[in-house]
């Protein structure tokens, strides 16, 4: 008998081992090697007939870059315009779309009236529901008030079987929820473990490419918030997006974490409804509902969220602290960010905070990854320190250095224009980011130090 190979791969960054331990050598992470089976070795004959049939299809000829025909795949729409702006345009034929959430975020929900619609458009599509029952994916949708004709429905948890129905009826769309729950009868573990989910998402991944059909998976997550299951399989599909927000808020956001037909980081802006899932054509709109009279530590600061600007507010809290160590509180930023930004304002700011507490929250949940939110944030710590409130049409954004310099952010141009649709009137930016032409009704006001931009408030 052919004897099975056996590897050890860690569930946080898909290094395989030879043996167990209890460290990972790569990522450094303690427990989270998985035993997985390779499988046995394989004869000479069936890995030519491997060869010849390839991970993504046919084997083709050598070709130049330029006579690959491109145009052979065009996009096409999934009917819902956030969605487009996240996959970097529509979807593409034989692309794969991880999408993870949150339990209750609404995954299984988008999905259902995106196959409904396109299903409706008369477009192929197979749901395959492995949590759920078909009953309750019926009621569902009937309940939302999707149409309900044309959509074929599987109740399957067997990829071996998914895929045999799916050559039966060649859908040009295919869901899988969720891939946690799949398994396969080659594989002797038990459905969820690292084996199963990486041979099962392997196996539907491969027809998806050999077939031009646009699959869709859905992943579970950890309590810390990551793609449950081995990371090697955020690095075999084509487009990783998340769905964040609870069941505690209305509105849900979808970002992009990994795309290879657009842009990452790229983010689009859904209200659940009694209707399922509703675009949010104007986001800024509904991050800044603020209070009518101003406030100490309020201040609105201009986020460049993947080809678009997003006006957020920002808030934060300074208060004196009976503790020996005061408390640093950031949500929706980075804790070591807000550290490092308060040692600059006291050396370069001359205000002195190791005895306060400073809280700072971003409001709606959005989160902040980029460094134009310095400026405004530090403005927000002086503001509330001082307990004066500031202009509420004030608006600012920049990048804060550790000489205490404002460098320059990309986009200023457009997220000018963005505050001055929305009613600013004044704007505090990096000096290098004022525009030489003048934005009509917005007072632009460009500082290079931090001491200019506490003066210019």
């Amino acid at each position: 008998m052919a004897k099975s190979k056996i590897a050890f791969v860690c569930t946080e960054c898909g290094t395989e081992h030879g043996q167990w331990q209890g460290q990972c050598s790569s990522c450094k992470a303690w427990n989270t090697l998985s035993q997985i089976n390779l499988g046995s070795s394989s004869s000479p004959a069936t890995k030519a007939e491997f060869r010849r049939k390839g991970y993504a299809g046919e084997q083709s000829n050598v070709q130049t870059l330029s006579e690959i025909d491109v145009q052979s795949l065009p996009r096409f729409s999934s009917t819902i315009g956030e969605l487009d702006r996240v996959l970097g345009g529509g979807l593409v034929p034989g692309s794969v779309v991880l999408i993870g959430g949150n339990p209750g975020a609404g995954k299984s929900t988008l999905l259902l009236q995106i196959m409904c619609l396109l299903a409706d458009a008369k477009k192929s599509a197979l749901y395959v529901t492995g949590e759920e029952s078909l009953q309750q994916v019926g009621m569902r949708a009937q309940r939302l008030g999707l149409p309900k004709e044309d959509l074929k429905m599987l109740a399957e948890t067997n990829v071996e079987q998914i895929t045999q129905a799916a050559q039966e009826h060649s859908p040009e769309l295919l869901v899988v929820d969720s891939i946690q729950v799949m398994h396969s009868a080659e594989v002797p573990s038990a459905p969820g473990s690292v084996s199963q989910v990486r041979e099962c998402a392997a196996y539907l991944i491969q027809y998806a490419k050999q077939t031009n059909t646009v699959l869709f998976l859905v992943g579970h997550v950890t309590k810390e918030g990551n793609l449950a299951g081995p990371k090697v399989l955020e690095h075999m599909i084509d487009c990783f997006i998340m769905l964040e927000g609870g069941t505690d808020s209305k509105y849900r956001i979808l970002r992009s974490q990994k795309n290879r037909f657009g842009a990452v980081n790229e983010l689009g802006v859904f209200a659940m409804t009694e209707q399922g899932m509703k675009e949010v054509k104007n986001p800024s709109a509904i991050f800044l509902a603020r209070t009518e009279e101003d406030s100490a530590g309020s201040l609105v600061m201009v986020l460049w969220e993947g080809t678009r600007p997003l006006l957020v507010e920002i808030q934060a809290l300074v208060d004196s602290s009976p503790l020996g160590n005061p408390r640093r509180v950031a949500v929706g930023l980075e804790q070591n960010r807000l550290a490092m930004l308060l040692a600059v304002l006291h050396r370069h700011g001359g205000l002195y905070m190791a005895d306060q507490d400073v809280f700072v929250n971003v409001v709606g949940g959005v989160k902040v990854s980029e460094t134009s939110a310095d400026l405004a944030l530090l403005l927000a710590i002086v503001s509330s320190f001082k307990d004066s409130a500031i202009d509420k049409r004030t608006v600012v954004f920049g990048e804060v250095g550790l000489a205490g310099e404002i460098r320059p952010v990309p986009g200023g141009q457009e997220r000018l224009q963005e505050a001055a649709k929305h009613g600013f009137t004044r704007a505090i930016v990096p000096k290098a980011n004022v525009p030489k032409t003048k934005i009509d009704g917005l007072e632009i006001v460009g500082v290079s130090k931090i001491s200019q931009a506490l003066d210019a408030l």
